[in-house]
């Protein structure tokens, strides 16, 4: 799961404690990645982020799954379930 945010951004200061509730509950089952859309802007680019916060999941190199915006930890888990 890569988490597209910027430091200036505040709902992206709300993901980190959630982002750590589901690695805690799923263990090695997902990588979480973080990635400041400021310092990588062709990161930005390249997968067309217009907001942040925005949840990328990849499995095999594809696009599987990506959503704006604030999410709870619970959904989190259930989407990415269905991609592990």
């Amino acid at each position: 799961m890569v988490d597209f945010s910027a430091e200036w951004c505040g709902p992206c200061k709300m993901m980190p404690p959630i982002l750590k509730q589901v690695k805690d509950a799923l263990g090695d089952k997902v990588t979480i990645i973080k990635i400041d859309i400021d310092k990588n802007p062709a990161a930005a680019n390249a997968y067309n982020v217009q907001s942040v916060p925005t949840l990328m999941i990849f499995k095999s190199g594809q696009t599987k799954w990506r959503q704006s915006g604030v999410m709870q930890a619970s959904q989190l888990q259930q989407i990415i379930q269905q991609y592990v």
